[in-house]
C-alpha cells in the first residue's frame, strides 16, 4: 500500500499540532503507530464533524485493529473506493472478546460516542471482537491520495514500515 506521505505532511501545514506529531511519527525510532482506516458515510461525516468519538471495529476473527492500536497512533480516514479525508489520534483503546463481555454492555457505555442506530447493533450481534477507540483531534484534509487495492476495512503500520513506505 502506498500513501503520499509528503503530500498528506503537505496537506497538514496548517496544523502545528499534526504537522509536528506526524513528523515525529515518521522518524525510526517511533512507536506510534499509523493506521489507514476505510470509513462508509455518514461515520466519515460524523467524525471530522466531532459529533461521532468513538471508531468502532467488529469482527468475527481477531484482525486489524484488535490487538494493534494504541494510544497515541495516528488514524487516516480513508473514503470508501476514495481518498484519504482525515486524520485523527488515538486517544484510548479497548479490544473486547465478545465471548466474555456481553455486546450490550458495550452498547451500552458507548453508543453515544458511536454515532450508530439499532440497525447497526443488530448487524454485529455475530460478531466475536469488538476495537473502540476514543478519538481526538480529528481534522479534515484534502484528498491525499492512497494506492490501497485490497479489501481490508483497516490496515497498521508500525514506524519500521513508515520509513520504509514512505520514502
Amino acid at each position: 500500500m502506498d500513501v503520499g506521505f509528503d503530500e498528506l505532511v503537505r496537506q497538514v501545514d496548517g496544523h502545528s499540532f499534526w504537522l509536528s506529531y506526524l513528523s515525529n511519527a515518521a522518524h525510526p525510532s517511533s512507536s506510534v503507530g499509523l493506521h489507514v482506516a476505510v470509513f462508509s458515510e455518514p461515520f466519515l461525516s460524523l467524525v471530522l464533524s466531532g459529533q461521532k468519538t468513538i471508531e468502532s471495529r467488529f469482527s468475527r476473527n481477531r484482525c486489524a485493529p484488535y490487538g494493534e492500536i494504541y494510544e497515541g497512533d495516528i488514524i487516516l480516514m480513508k473514503q470508501v473506493a476514495g481518498p484519504i479525508k482525515g486524520i485523527a489520534l488515538a486517544r484510548r483503546t479497548w479490544c473486547y472478546d465478545l465471548v466474555a463481555e456481553p455486546l450490550e454492555r458495550i452498547r451500552n457505555r458507548f453508543a453515544a460516542g458511536i454515532c450508530a442506530d439499532d440497525s447497526f447493533w443488530a448487524a454485529r450481534a455475530d460478531s466475536l471482537y469488538a476495537t473502540l477507540i476514543e478519538l481526538e483531534s480529528a481534522a479534515s484534509l484534502a484528498a491525499v491520495r492512497c494506492d490501497k487495492r485490497d479489501r481490508r476495512g483497516w490496515v497498521s503500520l508500525r514506524s519500521r514500515q513508515l520509513a520504509l513506505d514512505f520514502s
